[in-house]
């Protein structure tokens, strides 16, 4: 069962602040310190956060297999994935300075080769490519977003998430998963119908709270 915060106008005021901050980055990138390893972010670019990491803590990937990390922003899924085994991993973002991001963050772990680092709406770019496992940290409220970096948190009408679930089985390979990120403050059982109707088994495989936010990740697979 899925609890909503009581004050869901502080989790507003506290995702603008966030905000700010991505948008007050110097020229130069700030690092930041996820799960043991070292990233750099841009301005503009979603920071690693609580978010992902019960996605990246417990997401399976077998050696040698293909991966696309959808919404990549730092990179950080991508990059985990290359630690696990991943054979190549595609990034893609629709923001420019998360493209940065990642493509930095690539190059500074050793994983320039194995990660194609794509601006894309969704898989607009993606051509006809298949992969074994997709991952996606999709913003998880369905809320007006004014620009890029808001986009990174709020789905106007739950677009985004719509047409990934309306695509998204034509580039999974047969046997292939899908392991998704969502939040207690987020729009987890619009999420659920929406992976039901795509033809989607879906199992919660992570959890982690913090001040109230409870961040999930599950795994879905074709039915």
């Amino acid at each position: 069962m899925v609890y909503m915060p009581k004050n869901i106008s502080k989790i507003d005021e506290w995702q603008q602040e966030r905000q700010r901050m991505f948008k007050a980055v110097s020229a130069q990138g700030k690092i930041i310190q996820y799960l043991g390893k070292t990233f750099v972010v841009y301005k503009n670019t979603f920071w690693p956060f609580r978010d992902s990491q019960p996605l990246v803590k417990n997401f399976k990937i077998k050696k040698g297999e293909h991966v696309l990390d959808m919404g990549t922003g730092s990179g950080v899924i991508a990059i985990f994935a290359c630690y696990r085994g991943a054979e190549k991993v595609v990034a893609v973002d629709i923001n420019p300075a998360a493209i940065k991001s990642t493509r930095h963050n690539a190059k500074m772990h050793g994983f320039e080769k194995m990660i194609v680092v794509k601006r894309s709406n969704l898989f607009e770019n993606i051509g006809k490519e298949q992969f074994d496992v997709i991952t996606a940290n999709l913003p998880f409220r369905n809320k007006r977003a004014h620009d890029v970096v808001a986009k990174s948190q709020w789905d106007t009408g739950l677009k985004t998430n719509k047409q990934f679930f309306k695509e998204v089985r034509k580039h999974l390979r047969p046997k292939g998963r899908i392991y998704f990120a969502q939040s207690n403050f987020g729009a987890i059982e619009e999420i659920k119908t929406l992976a039901k109707a795509a033809r989607f088994s879906i199992k919660v495989i992570g959890r982690q709270s913090a001040d109230g936010k409870v961040f999930y990740a599950f795994v879905l697979k074709p039915r």
